[in-house]
């Protein structure tokens, strides 16, 4: 996952509302947003390389959402898959504020990370990069993406932005059958590839040309680009679980909608 953009507590409908691009290479081997068949009450994607996940999600009232960080062309190697940290939580039943403070130990043994994790009640952060750092995240409107939490990117800010326009809009009041068709225009903003301009680009230490190619919302690119883009709107009872994955030409290939019936929700 290499871009998520979260409101917390902006929306009286939708106390968290999320929206991410996953990037990764093309022929890494990984599974549509489903049920995890090993845990049936945990849903969204999972690398079947590592066995972790990028974004997840459980009818228990939880959340995570992961990226890398990027600081130069080297391949991070770890003992430990960042997916991991996504599958951890969610599957457990530690407050999202303890399970990020408590990294403290182990953050070192994982690939550089951002790490947004939801338990209902709070909305935490952690990271590993340059050393670990973990706070609860204040209302608002965030974005996290491959550098420092909030850093102002152009595809964060973009992100942000349409998140806010759709939570300002009727669109987001719209009932649940409806949800599909309403959040299209999310899908629209997080399949956007307007390049930033130079003046613009992060220095992540991959190069000019590097920094170009990765700064739209959606990368597409035949190697290495967006696999998928997500749509998570959480509410009282309710958790709604959009993915939309794509081929290395940018071509969508399936769209998948679940309802996650959450703590709290009526019988």
């Amino acid at each position: 996952m290499c871009l998520v953009a979260v409101a917390w507590r902006t929306h009286p409908r939708w106390p968290l509302a999320l929206i991410a691009n996953r990037d990764e290479l093309h022929d890494r081997p990984s599974a549509a947003a489903a049920l995890d068949p090993d845990a049936p009450h945990v849903y969204g994607g999972r690398d079947l390389v590592q066995g972790g996940g990028w974004l997840q999600a459980s009818t228990r009232g939880r959340i995570a959402a992961v990226t890398n960080v990027r600081t130069g062309l080297a391949a991070d190697a770890a003992p430990r898959s960042r997916g991991w940290l996504v599958r951890d939580f969610v599957r457990g039943d530690a407050a999202a504020t303890g399970f990020t403070d408590a990294l403290s130990r182990t953050a070192g043994d994982y690939g550089r990370f951002n790490l947004l994790a939801w338990d209902g009640d709070a909305l935490a952060f952690a990271s590993n990069h340059p050393a670990h750092a973990a706070y609860a995240v204040a209302p608002g409107l965030h974005a996290m993406s491959n550098g420092a939490f909030d850093a102002a990117w152009p595809k964060s800010t973009f992100a942000t932005r349409a998140l806010a326009a759709w939570l300002q809009s009727p669109l987001a009041g719209a009932a649940d059958e409806a949800l599909p068709a309403a959040v299209e225009p999310l899908f629209a903003a997080l399949r956007d590839t307007t390049r930033a301009v130079d003046a613009d680009l992060p220095d992540t230490g991959v190069g000019v040309t590097l920094e170009r190619a990765l700064s739209p919302p959606f990368v597409l690119d035949a190697r290495y680009g967006t696999r998928c883009s997500s749509v998570v709107l959480a509410g009282a009872g309710n958790l709604w679980f959009a993915e939309r994955r794509f081929d290395a030409a940018g071509n969508a290939q399936g769209t998948s909608c679940t309802h996650l019936p959450q703590p709290g929700a009526a019988a």
